[in-house]
């Protein structure tokens, strides 16, 4: 319940509910200050109850034992490598020094509850990447315990749910709905957690077992409802108060507008601009050549938080290589955007472009297959596939079997042909150079080679392929018709670009100099990644890392050699 009008003053002013937003109010709140979380959305959670819930924390506990090797140096300079021009080497030693103890502070202080993974890096071939290690899972959670506001969580984004399901994030649950027809063991996996399913609807009206994202979305939240932390939704920022030169407030709309002070700050964390219409056609270089973007991030993600840091003279530039991190995505009639999360790491399936010709490594991270279809100069592409590999793996938004296809093809989502040259035509693909490529391929790929893009030689590679496909968990002819092929556009899962901050989160003017009063986290602040991906969760990890700082700076508490305390 939010405060009544004259009680509206906090310490922490905090606008924004996603990973970034949250973790800074919990970390404020759990260090003595009063804080308020507000969201102009109905609902909270952000882009991190879309987002897979994986945060890129080097060192962490949790990935020692599977890579016991590793070490923080390794780890320092791989991001050099990574970010190149971009490298901001105090962000960087704070993230890395102070992630693994956020990590530590949360599993023991709140509900937010951590699994290591297997993931690799993305490119873990570059001098100080790792092929595993580095990243963690937000653990399962039933948000039954939120109680009355479980209708105020962001439910996950529909196209990558099953009737509404999520799936555990390992690649042991999604294999059970893959086998379901073929294996006894893994018919009766599916048949309950169908039934057990059906029953969450029926009690909640949506289900309560979630995973990824919606679970680290919903233990921050309910960390927060635990502290008597308010997240008021439906309430926009609307301006910032400043009195003396410092930002003590801001004006909100919504059923109760007026006036939200504070005290000790305002944190900015709404998310980025993915769909800020005017600054990324400005920035996406795409955009600017006449193509199209198609983000499946929340629609509430408008640049709100920038367009409030620069009221105040903050600065933003998008200077970032790739100012976003890119996702490859199709249209889905009736459903919204489909993000390609697994499909094209599967053998059997290739990427052209409308001259029928590959154009990258289809097995890369999303964010690099989206950065080649941008370089290419034609930031859309059709992935490839034939009956026995759709029908095992199924293609973007059409499952496998035995789920029909008829319905994907009536709407024009999938195109078929009895040939090559047929799919061809239906797709708009130049037939000679689709013909082509499939022929060069196909060679390789019966020994398991890709002589053109090399797939299948990283661990990241075949991380998300199939491991019981040999020799190449990601390669294998495309040769058994009928032909089908969704297309591929751009979309984003996030923004890179940002406010210009000091490490601790205080927003800086174009001399330099700290704006008093206003701190910025999550996607509104700049990333340390310098527009690259060089990882699982290289989103979430600085922003609930980056978050706790600026928790503990707001509430005068500064990190120090030894993990002692001191006043800041």
């Amino acid at each position: 319940m939010e405060r009544a009008e004259e009680e509206r003053v906090y310490d922490v002013l905090v606008i924004g509910s996603g990973a970034g937003g949250l973790a800074t109010a919990i970390t404020a709140r759990k260090h003595g200050l009063s804080v308020i979380v507000i969201e102009k959305e109905p609902v909270f959670g952000g882009t991190t109850a879309f987002s897979g819930g994986v945060l890129w924390i080097p060192g962490n506990r949790h990935c020692k034992a599977l890579n016991p090797g590793d070490t923080r140096e390794a780890a320092r300079h791989y991001m050099a490598l990574e970010t190149g021009n971009w490298f901001q080497p105090a962000a960087v030693d704070a993230f890395l020094d102070e992630g693994p103890r956020m990590l530590d502070w949360f599993e023991k202080e709140t509900a937010v509850q951590f699994v290591p993974t297997l993931y690799p890096d993305y490119h873990p071939t570059v001098d100080g990447g790792v092929d595993v290690g580095r990243s963690v899972l937000a653990a399962p959670f039933d948000t039954s315990s939120l109680n009355e506001n479980l209708k105020r969580l962001r439910p996950p984004l529909s196209t990558i749910t099953f009737m509404g399901m999520m799936f555990n994030s390992s690649n042991a649950d999604i294999k059970h709905f893959f086998n379901a027809t073929k294996s006894l063991t893994s018919f009766l996996y599916v048949t309950k957690r169908l039934v057990a399913h059906a029953g969450e609807v029926v009690r909640h009206g949506r289900g309560v077992q979630v995973t990824s994202g919606n679970a680290l979305a919903a233990r921050l939240a309910k960390t927060c409802f635990d502290l008597g932390i308010p997240i008021v939704t439906d309430t926009p920022a609307k301006h910032l108060v400043k009195a003396d030169g410092r930002v003590v407030g801001v004006e909100v709309g919504g059923p109760k507008p007026g006036r939200i002070m504070a005290r000790r700050g305002v944190v900015l964390a709404c998310g980025g601009y993915a769909h800020d219409l005017a600054r990324r056609a400005e920035a996406y270089a795409h955009l600017r050549a006449g193509g199209e973007h198609f983000s499946p991030v929340p629609a509430g993600n408008t640049g709100d938080g920038i367009h409030l840091g620069e009221e105040a003279g903050g600065v933003f530039e998008a200077e970032f290589p790739q100012p976003a991190a890119w996702m490859p995505v199709s249209r889905v009639p009736g459903k919204g955007v489909f993000p390609h999360l697994l499909d094209r790491y599967k053998p059997g399936m290739i990427a052209v472009l409308a001259d029928g010709r590959r154009f990258t490594n289809e097995s890369n991270s999303y964010h690099d297959v989206g950065a080649a279809m941008i370089a290419s100069g034609d930031a859309a592409a059709w992935l490839i596939c034939d009956h026995r590999t759709i029908r095992k793996y199924g293609l973007g938004h059409a499952k496998p079997a035995p789920m029909p296809l008829w319905l994907w093809l009536r709407t024009g989502y999938l195109k078929k042909g009895r040939t090559l040259a047929d799919l061809a035509k239906a797709c708009g693909i130049d037939a000679k150079g689709l013909e082509e490529t499939v022929s060069t391929f196909n060679r390789g790929a019966r020994e398991g080679r890709d002589d053109a893009f090399h797939r299948g030689e990283t661990a990241f590679n075949r991380y998300l392929a199939d491991a019981d496909h040999k020799p190449n968990p990601t390669v294998a002819p495309v040769e058994q018709g009928p032909f089908y092929a969704v297309r591929m556009e751009m979309g984003d899962l996030g923004t890179f670009d940002g406010l210009k901050t000091t490490v601790p989160g205080e927003v800086i003017d174009r001399q330099g100099a700290v704006i008093p009063g206003l701190f910025s986290v999550g996607n509104d602040r700049a990333s340390i990644m310098g527009g690259n991906y060089p990882g699982a969760g290289i989103t979430l990890g600085p922003a609930m890392t980056f978050g706790w700082i600026t928790g503990r700076y707001l509430a005068g508490i500064a990190p120090v050699a030894g993990n002692e305390e001191k006043a800041a």
